[in-house]
């Protein structure tokens, strides 16, 4: 992956600007596969939020927003019902009908792992070319002035 410093910086850029409006794609996807959908509310409340980067794409911030009653139908909780789903009046033949729909957080941490990957490959090229050029003997001895003043240079 030989690219020039400017191009590295522009494919990071390219990636996870993508990579943050797929996210919102694949949660409003999973939000209406998996049925979380009664008003709507959910499915448009998934945003995704300005991206904040250094100049050359080291260290970015990115955030999504959404309802917190997302996360308890990711986890299948909600008012008066624990995680498991267990409720003090199933003996009175009342049955709890919450089940846990995992429209986020399984796909989000692949998603974000995937990411991760991609940012620390693209930084490990850009950091080992850095050492190559500064290894490399011909441009050792053209940039060193022992060598220009012996004539060694071209």
């Amino acid at each position: 992956m030989d690219q020039s410093p400017t191009d590295a910086i522009d494919t990071r850029r390219k990636f996870v600007e993508a990579w943050n409006e797929t996210i919102i794609d694949i949660w409003q996807e999973k939000i209406m596969k998996l049925g979380v959908f009664n008003t709507g509310s959910l499915w448009q409340s998934t945003v995704e939020l300005p991206l904040k980067a250094d100049g050359r794409f080291y260290d970015i911030t990115l955030s999504q927003t959404f309802l917190e009653y997302g996360l308890w139908q990711d986890f299948g909780t909600g008012r008066n019902t624990a995680i498991g789903n267990t409720h003090r009046r199933d003996n009175d033949g009342w049955s709890n009908k919450r089940q846990r729909r995992r429209w986020f957080s399984v796909k989000y941490y692949s998603s974000a792992m995937k990411l991760r990957d991609f940012m620390a490959e693209s930084l490990g090229h850009e950091f080992k070319s850095m050492f190559c050029a500064a290894l490399d003997a011909d441009n050792a001895r053209h940039n060193t002035k022992y060598y220009r003043s012996k004539g060694y240079t071209r």
